[in-house]
């Protein structure tokens, strides 16, 4: 719940709420505050198993979609549209494209007299 809380800003607080509260009321807030925080966790925790007990295996299918919520959560936009929309190839994105694969070969020789092929235009990433 304070993960993101450090020394720092405790310090803080505690300092603030000495000049607030005063030395006398302190003590008895901060033990009101822990008492407050303990029942808090064990209520969320005992509604967990009640609702684990209720559902059975059916609250494991509840909470995949929110466990692949929370993966979308954290990605980048890049990443999702890498996932996404281009299936994981994210050769657009880094100009890194598949060299494995035999170079094309050429169109074959036009005869006298007719036009050549057409060929597509090459295309350069650091011009667009």
């Amino acid at each position: 719940m304070f993960a993101n809380v450090g020394w720092a800003e405790m310090l803080m607080l505690v300092v603030i709420g000495l000049v607030v509260l005063g030395p006398e009321r302190l003590p008895g807030a901060i033990r009101w505050t822990g008492n407050a925080l303990r029942q808090a966790r064990d209520y969320v925790s005992g509604a967990t198993t009640s609702l684990r007990e209720d559902f059975g295996p059916e609250f494991e299918d509840l909470r995949q979609p929110l466990s692949e919520l929370n993966k979308l959560r954290g990605m980048t936009p890049r990443a999702a549209i890498t996932k996404h929309l281009l299936d994981g190839d994210d050769s657009i994105f880094t100009g890194k494209y598949d060299t494995s694969a035999p170079p094309p070969t050429p169109p074959p020789p036009a005869p006298d007299g007719e036009p050549a092929p057409e060929r597509p235009t090459k295309f350069d990433p650091d011009a667009t």
